[in-house]
């Protein structure tokens, strides 16, 4: 009997002595001052690891946490970090070498899961002791009928023993106590090992994407990493439970099975036929669940890879008015793996190996050159016949200034891949020395501030620094922000402009101090002032020690390298100095006339040569006084400095509102009603078969036959309406999940362009993997299983009260200091679980923006502390999950001891009731339904804890479906004209815009007129507004005063759709998608074959596509990866030849392609659009020198609206630009006009 003090001073201990072993860290709660709100690890450690045995047998080391979470809502600081031993790095290294070790003693033949037995390896032990106490609670809980036979003989025996009945009592006791104990432990420590796999994994997935190679990443891509992080590795986080529960069961099987014989004898055998007939359609069955979730995985793989590479183009959407199309895409992969979701709900899988292996390095060391090539042949597919690059024999010395030149296509890119190892080689030798920096063509921006993305993980050296922003231009950028070089980035540089975002990993590259420097095409994106600059006081100054390798179309700065190497068709036709290469002529010479015919194209539309004249007057020093040097930066960026906000939760108890929308949105009240009453109707029969039982066994007029019929015929009703409750649960989980996922596509497609710039698409992609995986397997069984254990033990209560109704007396305490503990515990698990949900989507932010930079990074041989910094977010992640389960313990081992006291006052009372005061028969019905009352109780709180948990998804999907959406799409009583617009005619007006309520304006007051046929140049300095007017033009935002009228018609009283498909433009940064050609010209399929080759000829396409295999079917891999940027920009091209509208623009639609293809497609273009309006935005000056009008932006302000001759024959901005752009070309170029 001494157990029994034991047990009432936990229930004593639960209550009052919240914080009795931790006192002295009561006064650290005003830690939580915001002030102090430092990062998460800086955090003190959990308790876990410093708390007395009691305190971890009764997770009582977690009262400091949840008191704080009681007097106030929790915040991220306030959490306190995971133990080390937790920690994903330390996890990872044991995984990575037993990994490591498998590998080394595979053999060939063997084709076991390496990944599943070095997770085995790692947890194995733990997972031990997590199955000891797995045993003693099964046989505890085999032990519970064993006692309920004794009460039962107890109570038939004629002599009154009280001690044999109060020694029944204290086994009672010793085995709840033990069982309790166990299942806690075994529940949180499996949860535990599952966190800890899980981090494992993650860090390994992760891993791999930092040496995953180029070829890889197209089979892999961003949107299936990011679902094997959000959702795969999730699920494999359950497996230890899942497992030990799984042959935990089989074992209380056995057990429960052994006692029968041994209480019944042969009679037991019969009862064993409809068990096993369960247990061998259970095969089968489970088998074709197995195929269905994997199924469901797949499925899910391509829809999250293809939300991921839309929500990445949504710009390109909107404006091609493709949301539709795409929307349907999206749905129609969910309607695929809906299919497999209505067939398996509760399957869990992961099995997605994971291989660790760095092959992608096959270069060696050179001492003499920084880098040589001999013979070497290299291909992206090794079945290929036709190398990407061929006969590449290169040998660059130290400090040398090598410039890469030559046509769209040719392998100017693939070359500098072929340095630093990320293209596959087939022959040859590759020999390279010292550190690398690589600026990529497309800018890879981190989201963070601009010196964090400069500094890139590097000490801060303040003169460097400031050297390195004066030397890349981006001085007066950061003078004109309000935060200077403080202001926040948002993902993928969204409120940066393209020159900025060139300049910024410019920077990153030239603080590097690196030994080599690669740079691919870095001055398409900036003006020829800026590139000017950039070249001189960057490549030439302050590189002039370093080895530099220029990928570049700008021709005019050939003359200033060491070497030019001519690239054509994946060779090397070319390679000498510049007078070497103007002597030989040929491909090199065919470069510079094409120049040469542009910079004539600006002498022609200049009669008077004022600019010849004035050329050597202008400097680029004088130029720098400009207002135009900086036009736009303040306007452009200081209205989105913190354009990412921080993610919104809701905060506190919103009640019932959340379970009330999952019932009512999807209009599912009526099948919740008929479920309800199914459950009413199972749980009824379920205690009339028991009641039966035990009074018509002691009837003597009943026979064995009519008993056992009664019961069958009860049973079997029992198990219809059973059948009909799951089938009407999982009905109503399958309607909700397709009404919120229709309603959150809607909601997203919808959405203003502002939107996605504010919001990281790692935040989106949470709500689409793992919210609303939540939402698909989990919600509706949560939900059916709160209301169904709330009936139950509503029922239990009241037979056990109807035999001995003393029992309340405890009963009704309890139940109300278990509501007490549960709002306690809420207040905390509720932020928990809200924070938790905000810490996933940095992760997944973190692994998208490493997929895209990962060539970057590894160049610049930063993996280490890129995997660092993800283990700290991973460890972010996983020490909520810890703390949210470790509280959900901590509730339920304390309801728990609450219910079982209900129990034991059961069985005394049962003891010392006089004999015969209760029948035999009653005595094992209430000693049953007692011993399943605490087991119901702590089911229905562990299935209210995660209702709770899982209703902070839908809270966060409902979100989102409410965010505001964009004006409509059609308005049928303002829709303009079929053949509207049939002249093409612009008008502004006054026109005004603002990117947020509030915000500094962007364009201020901007009135001209466009012409139609009209060709118009928009310049203007790097982030002066002309990509703002452009999202104007098409709405992507709303003007904030003033209107745009074309052909009369104001643009803001139409649909958008009917706006945006009469409107054409080439944007800024070209878009593919992966598909086919024929999809990525034609995504809606409205022209013919022979429309399409006929604008592949055009656009310079034809003969590149002509020689591929599957010709208009070849395929596009993600973001069309296996395309040059300017080959994309060509695929651009086509989409415009293809539509023909009347107004086209093109925003600095030819800045990646050669002067070569610019000056034959600016011929296309004027003979294809030549009765076109066609608004051109360019850096290059024979780009819009030949326009009818050039307008001139500055600061947000039209400052110049003229013809370009007039606007030549004074001092004006545009003036300055043009011969800014001659004094940068006379020296390269004029001698060979002369001649």
């Amino acid at each position: 009997m001494m157990i029994w003090p034991v047990h009432v001073l936990l229930v004593i201990y639960g209550f009052h002595n919240h914080g009795y072993f931790v006192p002295q860290k009561a006064s650290d709660s005003s830690l939580s001052d915001p002030l102090l709100a430092h990062k998460v690890e800086h955090n003190q450690e959990t308790e876990l690891g410093h708390g007395n045995i009691l305190n971890r047998m009764t997770f009582s080391w977690i009262n400091l946490l949840l008191k704080l979470g009681y007097s106030k809502p929790l915040a991220l600081e306030d959490i306190p970090s995971l133990a080390s031993e937790d920690e994903a790095e330390i996890g990872y290294q044991k995984f990575a070498h037993e990994l490591d070790s498998l590998l080394s003693e595979r053999s060939k033949s063997d084709s076991r899961n390496l990944v599943l037995r070095s997770i085995v390896r790692v947890y194995f032990k733990e997972n031990m002791f997590i199955a000891l106490c797995a045993v003693l609670r099964t046989i505890c809980a085999v032990v519970s009928p064993l006692l309920v036979y004794s009460f039962v003989k107890y109570s038939n025996s004629i002599e009154e023993d009280l001690k044999w009945g109060l020694t029944i009592v204290a086994c009672l006791v010793l085995a709840k106590v033990v069982e309790s104990m166990c299942q806690r432990h075994w529940f949180f420590n499996s949860r535990r090992s599952g966190m800890k796999m899980r981090s494992t994994l993650m860090a390994a997935v992760y891993q791999k994407q930092l040496k995953l190679s180029i070829r890889g990443r197209r089979r892999h891509t961003t949107g299936e990493i990011v679902n094997y992080i959000a959702v795969d590795a999730y699920r494999m986080g359950e497996f230890p439970w899942w497992f030990h529960t799984a042959w935990t069961s089989a074992l209380q099987v056995f057990l429960a099975v052994c006692v029968l014989f041994g209480v019944v004898g042969l009679g037991a055998l019969p009862g064993l036929v409809p068990l096993l007939i369960c247990g061998i359609i259970n095969v089968p069955f489970a088998k074709i669940l197995q195929k269905c979730r994997s199924e469901s995985m797949i499925a899910q793989d391509e829809r999250l890879r293809s939300t991921s590479e839309i929500l990445s183009s949504m710009k390109i959407i909107k404006l091609q008015s493709w949301e539709e199309k795409f929307k349907k895409l999206v749905e129609s992969l969910r309607a695929e793996e809906f299919k497999c979701l209505t067939k398996a709900q509760l399957m869990r899988a992961f099995d997605d190996e994971i291989k660790i292996d760095d092959g992608r390095r096959n270069a060696k060391l050179s001492p003499c050159n920084s880098v040589e090539i001999i013979a070497g042949n290299f291909s992206w597919s090794e079945e290929s016949m036709h190398p990407t690059l061929r006969d590449v024999n290169l040998e660059i010395k130290w400090g040398q200034k090598i410039a890469v030149c030559g046509p769209v296509g040719a392998g100017k890119t693939a070359l500098l891949y072929s340095i630093l190892g990320e293209i596959p080689k087939v022959s040859g030798t590759v020999s390279v020395g010292g550190t690398f920096a690589y600026v990529s063509q497309t800018p890879w921006i981190q989201s963070g501030t601009i010196r964090d993305n400069i500094l890139y993980g590097k000490p801060m050296e303040k003169t460097r620094y400031e050297y390195t922003i004066k030397i890349c231009a981006l001085d007066k950028d950061i003078d004109g922000f309000s935060h200077g070089d403080l202001t926040e980035i948002g993902e993928r540089g969204i409120n940066m402009s393209g020159g900025q975002k060139q300049r910024i990993q410019l920077a990153r590259a030239v603080y590097s101090d690196a030994d080599i420097y690669l740079l691919d095409d870095p001055f398409s994106a900036v003006d020829a002032h800026t590139a000017s600059i950039l070249f001189n006081d960057c490549v030439k100054t302050a590189l002039r020690s370093k080895t530099v390798i220029l990928v570049t179309h700008q021709v005019e700065f050939l003359s200033e390298v060491d070497q030019i190497l001519v690239m054509e068709r994946g060779k090397i036709t070319q390679s000498g100095s510049y007078k070497d290469l103007l002597i030989a002529g040929t491909a090199f010479e065919q470069l510079l006339n094409a120049h040469r015919d542009a910079i004539t194209g600006v002498k022609k539309n200049n009669e008077k040569e004022r600019v010849l004249e004035n050329v050597v007057s202008v400097h680029p020093e004088d130029s720098h006084g400009l207002d135009l040097a900086n036009a736009g930066g303040q306007a452009d960026i200081s209205s989105k400095v913190e354009l990412t906000q921080e993610e919104e939760k809701e905060i506190g108890d919103i009640g019932w509102k959340p379970f009330c929308d999952y019932i009512l949105f999807p209009k599912s009240s009526w099948l919740l009603c008929f479920c309800i009453l199914a459950q009413l109707a199972f749980v009824g029969l379920q205690a009339a078969s028991t009641f039966w039982l035990a009074l018509a066994i002691e009837i003597p007029k009943v026979t064995s036959s009519i008993l056992i019929g009664v019961y069958a015929v009860i049973s079997f009703l029992a198990v219809v309406f059973t059948y009909l409750r799951s089938f009407l649960g999982a009905h109503v989980g399958l309607k909700a999940s397709k009404a919120f996922f229709s309603a959150f596509n809607d909601a997203i497609f919808s959405a203003p362009m502002l939107f996605f710039d504010s919001t990281p698409v790692g935040r989106i992609l949470t709500r689409a993997s793992s919210d609303l995986s939540i939402l698909d397997f989990d919600m509706a069984f949560a939900t059916f299983f709160v209301i169904g254990e709330i009936i139950e033990l509503s029922t239990m209560i009241g037979i056990i009260v109807s035999v001995t109704w003393q029992v309340l007396i405890v009963a009704i305490p309890a139940l109300g200091a278990s509501k007490y503990l549960q709002g306690y515990y809420q207040a905390s698990a509720r932020e928990l679980m809200r924070i938790n949900g905000t810490t996933k989507a940095p992760l997944m932010n973190f692994t998208a923006e490493t997929s895209l930079g990962v060539i970057t990074i590894r160049a610049t041989k930063m993996m280490d502390r890129f995997f660092k910094s993800y283990l700290k977010l991973v460890d972010t992640d996983a020490t909520l999950f810890f703390h949210s389960n470790a509280a959900t313990e901590w509730l339920i081992l304390r309801i728990e001891a609450l219910q079982n006291m209900t129990l034991f006052t059961a069985a005394l009372l049962l003891v010392l009731l006089p004999k015969g005061y209760v029948a035999p028969g009653l005595v094992g019905v209430s000693l049953s339904y007692a011993f399943s009352l605490t087991l119901t109780q702590v089911f229905l709180t562990k299935c209210f804890c995660n209702l709770s948990n899982y209703l902070i998804s839908l809270e966060r999907i409902k979100q989102f479906i409410n965010i505001p959406s964009e004006p409509s799409p059609i308005v049928e009583d303002k829709r303009p004209p079929s053949s509207w617009p049939s002249r093409g005619r612009i008008d502004l007006r006054s026109l005004e815009i603002r990117y947020r309520p509030n915000a500094p304006l962007v364009l201020k007051g901007i009135s001209c007129t466009f012409k139609e046929g009209s060709r118009v140049g928009v310049v203007g300095r790097t982030g002066s507004g002309k990509t703002t007017l452009i999202s104007a033009l098409f709405r992507l935002v709303e003007p904030a005063g003033g209107d745009i009228l074309i052909d009369g018609i104001n643009v803001c009283s139409i649909g958008l759709k009917d706006l945006r498909m009469k409107l054409s433009i080439i944007p800024q940064e070209p878009t593919l998608f992966k598909g086919s050609i024929r999809t990525n010209l034609d995504p809606l399929g409205l022209y013919t074959d022979d429309e399409i080759w006929k604008a592949l000829e055009k656009c310079q396409l034809k003969a590149t596509i002509s020689v591929l295999p599957n010709l208009l079917d070849s395929s596009v891999s993600n973001e069309g990866e296996n395309w040059s940027v300017g080959q994309r920009q060509l695929f651009c091209l086509g989409r415009v030849l293809l539509k023909r509208n009347r107004i086209l623009v093109l925003d600095e639609a030819t800045a990646s392609i050669d002067s070569a293809t610019d000056v034959i497609l600016q011929r296309v273009i004027r003979q294809e659009f030549s009765e076109c309006t066609v608004i051109t935005v360019a850096h290059r000056v024979p780009t819009v020198i030949d326009s009818d009008m050039v307008m001139v932006l500055s600061y947000g302000k039209l400052i110049e609206y003229d013809e370009p001759s007039r606007l030549m024959e004074r001092d004006s901005s545009f003036y300055k630009l043009v011969s800014e752009y001659w004094s940068n070309c006379n020296r390269n170029v004029l001698h060979k006009v002369e001649h």
